[in-house]
């Protein structure tokens, strides 16, 4: 019998074993024969296992080399098809389309890698992952909400979002100090706002919230003029939680129009 795993700071890993939580989250997720699916970080297989007893093969993406090995001497590769590395760097497209995406992601790189996720949209179908509770409610968060920030907008842009369900710390080992949620995302294709430069959308995106607590005449005054902020219908006096993902498109394409208007420096990444 090996060892057990002991967790690993650096890889924020907390391992799920409520089994209440884990018939929820199987649940929320309803797996079907068939389905195109990877986990990512499947840790000790809390999720892994009943995932796998359903969809063959399960892909999943792991970093933590300990872990691998125990994957691979618990599952048959025909069950289990392992791509061992960080998933930062996973080219989740690769896989195929109507991609299923499911985790417990690791709370460190949670955002960065749902900006990760969102530029893989197209292929995905659906993703159910679980993320610390205060990231879930910047993910969902509405205009005007004081947790609606740059993560808000550019996941909002790419899919619409739904909380739940909510992990306590105690389904976890050990036990993390912030409680946790399971939001599930699903592509808007079609329904998607259209940016015509994706990333001049991003840019205006990030200088509006690069200083949050300022008006948008001083954190987008370097792109637009005054003339600009009436033609578009925006308050320059207001600030960039205010705006709809909608708003910021128009902006965007506005900028696109009039040939970019990106002078100045680069923003700051805003929250």
């Amino acid at each position: 019998m090996s060892a057990p795993h002991r967790a690993r700071k650096r890889f924020s890993q907390n391992f799920l074993v409520d089994e209440a939580a884990i018939g929820a989250i199987v649940g929320a997720i309803a797996p079907r024969a068939g389905d195109r699916m990877v986990e990512i970080g499947p840790g000790l297989g809390a999720l892994t296992r009943p995932l796998a007893r359903i969809v063959r093969p399960l892909h999943v993406v792991e970093i933590d080399r300990d872990i691998v090995a125990r994957l691979r001497s618990a599952f048959m590769p025909d069950t289990l098809v392992i791509h061992e590395g960080d998933a930062l760097e996973f080219d989740f497209a690769a896989l195929g389309p109507q991609l299923r995406v499911v985790g417990n992601l690791p709370y460190h790189i949670s955002s960065p890698l749902l900006f990760h996720l969102a530029h893989g949209a197209a292929a995905i179908a659906d993703i159910h992952v679980m993320l610390q509770a205060e990231v879930v409610d910047r993910v969902v968060a509405a205009p005007g909400d004081s947790e609606y920030g740059r993560l808000s907008v550019m996941l909002q842009y790419r899919f619409a979002l739904e909380r739940v369900l909510e992990v306590p710390p105690s389904a976890f080992k050990p036990a993390p100090k912030v409680d946790s949620a399971v939001v599930r995302l699903m592509p808007l294709r079609e329904r998607a706002p259209a940016a015509a430069d994706e990333k001049l959308f991003a840019d205006t995106v990030a200088r509006a919230f690069s200083q949050r607590r300022k008006t948008l005449r001083n954190t987008l005054g370097r792109v637009l003029s005054a003339t600009d902020f009436a033609t578009l219908e925006i308050d320059p006096q207001a600030r960039a939680q205010t705006l709809s993902v909608d708003d910021f498109v128009r902006i965007a394409n506005f900028r696109a129009d009039a040939g970019g208007g990106a002078s100045g420096s680069e923003p700051k990444k805003g929250r």
